[in-house]
């Protein structure tokens, strides 16, 4: 692990000189908030070819962004009032194991005690948004698709509902809401078209 960090420094001395990092030591100023999954197939900074301190960051199982979850509020409270980011993507993924696990639970009578394990509470929402959407009727690799695309869909509208962003439209910030999805096989990032800023609806 340590040789890997000492071969990275090395690159990025020799990519972007050597006093890169002395200049990063003095602040950040990111211009996009991730809010993704904690899969480890999915490390935004290189799929975005990006440098370090340019991506806000948030990531959890299943890319939630529970109204209820204090460190996801305060990541984007962070965010929008004092890094002054204006853009922000909840992004999922595809074959997604948080997602999966989701949906073959909506297809079962939940357990009596399915709510007492940590997992259990995160994922309770989206098993839900599961049994809503019945996707029984379709093939599980299209339906597990469906559910992580919906999934994003829920997740940009709790981000919307904050008071972070309500207040920050009112006080005319010019900040923009995403949903994406990346694709593990082939490596892209698809854009699902319900970006959401204080001169649209979602």
């Amino acid at each position: 692990m340590f040789s890997g960090n000492s071969e990275w420094r090395s690159y990025v001395e020799q990519e972007m000189g050597p006093d890169f990092f002395k200049d990063l030591a003095k602040g950040q100023s990111p211009k996009l908030l991730w809010i993704g999954c904690a899969d480890s197939r999915v490390p935004e900074t290189i799929v975005m070819a990006a440098k370090p301190g340019d991506i806000f960051v948030h990531r959890n199982i299943a890319n939630q962004f529970h109204l209820s979850d204090d460190s996801a509020r305060s990541v984007l409270t962070y965010a929008v009032d004092n890094l002054n980011v204006q853009t922000i993507a909840v992004v999922g993924h595809t074959k997604c194991g948080g997602a999966a696990a989701c949906l073959g639970a909506s297809k079962q009578p939940a357990p009596p005690n399915s709510g007492e394990t940590a997992l259990g509470r995160w994922l309770g929402p989206m098993t839900e948004l599961a049994r809503e959407l019945d996707l029984d009727t379709i093939p599980d690799d299209q339906a597990l698709d469906k559910l992580v695309e919906e999934n994003v869909k829920a997740q940009v509208a709790n981000v919307i509902k904050t008071d972070t962003i309500q207040n920050a439209w009112k006080n005319g910030k010019d900040v923009t809401v995403h949903g994406w999805v990346f694709e593990i096989e082939h490596g892209k990032i698809r854009d699902l078209g319900i970006s959401a800023s204080k001169d649209t609806v979602l």
